[in-house]
């Protein structure tokens, strides 16, 4: 294994009382809450909107131990320490071999379908506020990512530039806006503008869709396992939104992290963004100075987090080594944690050493400003 280890993708799971005690006092009584209903323990926000049970963002190490007793339902009593407690997070990290983590909130995922833009930018501020401080405990280590609302831009980039004060990483905005304010937009401008000043990368994270309703409690259906497999569609979308309307030629130091949709997708619109951009002149496509084509500010701006895609890892040379980044999704159901090293060990089998030391740490490190040298030397 190379000697260090970071994940791109790991999660914190917020405590059941943080919005209560830290969101502005008039959103209180309208504030994100764990209840329990029919035994398990589900998020709810309003009054009455169930967003999710919490059984698959809190569960690691069943996948390994019992995988039958993964469902969404589950209790918070049954959620590693490590999510809520930074201390236990760090020996968490060790004890699967991990030098550094990249955070991510869980319940947070779920809270860009608010529908009040107002309430949402609440949740959000006392999110940031509570990571910044989590990450405190160890820094060079925890490097955590914001949550951004952009319904309103000017907002919003008060909150980047305040959440960097505070010392986050990175920043995560919807992996899909709502469908009028896709990120062609050039209202967005000063924002990403902001990011690229400020160093800080974005992030399109699955399940962040800003759909601005809330599904709500029920049984699943087919559609659910359909949207699943296919949920590399949306970020895909903002992407190519994001690449074909310039805003990295504008702006090329900034960074788009597309976190937890794994690799094997990309290829397909590596060369679809290309040859569209080559044959469909007639298309009201920005036209890209020096002879770049799309996949050129792929290469040279975004970076793909991915867990156990080893197809992916095939396509590597296409995707580009520098553009991947291995996260271990802890504590989710999903995760690989505890057992990462020996997954990363096969999924990695035959790739050579210095292209897995960039897959498992360097490009992180990179994107995220972890100090590789003195994390190495640690480990």
């Amino acid at each position: 294994m190379p000697p260090l280890v970071l994940s791109s993708d790991s999660h914190v799971f917020e405590p059941p009382d943080l919005w209560q005690t830290r969101i502005d006092r008039p959103f209180r009584d309208r504030a994100p809450r764990i209840e329990r209903i029919d035994g398990g323990d589900h998020v709810v926000v309003e009054a009455d909107q169930v967003l999710s049970g919490i059984g698959l963002i809190s569960n690691a190490g069943a996948r390994f131990e019992a995988p039958e007793t993964i469902s969404a339902r589950g209790r918070f009593e049954d959620v590693h320490r490590g999510g809520y407690d930074p201390d236990q997070h760090i020996a968490d990290m060790a004890l699967d071999g991990v030098a550094g983590e990249v955070l991510y909130p869980s319940q947070g995922l779920f809270y860009f379908k608010v529908a009040d833009p107002a309430l949402m930018s609440a949740i959000f501020c006392a999110y940031n506020d509570w990571l910044a401080e989590f990450c405190r405990t160890d820094p060079t280590r925890l490097k955590g990512v914001a949550m951004i609302n952009l319904d309103d831009v000017a907002d919003a980039t008060c909150e980047l530039e305040r959440t960097a004060r505070l010392g986050l990483s990175g920043a995560m905005i919807a992996e899909y806006p709502a469908e009028d304010r896709r990120y062609d937009q050039p209202e967005y401008e000063n924002f990403w503008a902001a990011a690229a000043s400020l160093g800080m990368p974005l992030s399109l994270h699955t399940a962040t869709r800003r759909t601005g309703k809330i599904r709500g409690a029920g049984t699943g259906t087919l559609r659910d396992a359909s949207s699943r497999a296919t949920k590399a569609f949306y970020p895909a979308l903002s992407m190519c939104d994001m690449i074909f309307s310039g805003v990295f030629e504008r702006h090329p130091q900034l960074m788009l992290a597309i976190v937890e949709f794994e690799l094997s997708w990309a290829p397909n619109v590596l060369t679809s963004m290309d040859y569209t951009y080559r044959e469909r002149h007639g298309e009201a496509l920005y036209r890209f100075k020096n002879a770049m084509v799309p996949s050129d500010f792929f290469h040279r701006n975004v970076v793909l987090s991915f867990q156990e895609d080893a197809i992916g890892i095939r396509l590597r040379d296409v995707i580009g080594v520098d553009n991947i980044m291995w996260g271990s999704d802890y504590p989710h159901s999903e995760s690989t944690f505890p057992e990462s090293r020996r997954i990363i060990a096969q999924i990695l089998a035959g790739v050579l050493d210095d292209e897995q030391a960039s897959i498992v740490g360097g490009n992180t490190a990179r994107v995220y400003g972890f100090d590789a040298t003195r994390l190495a030397a640690a480990a």
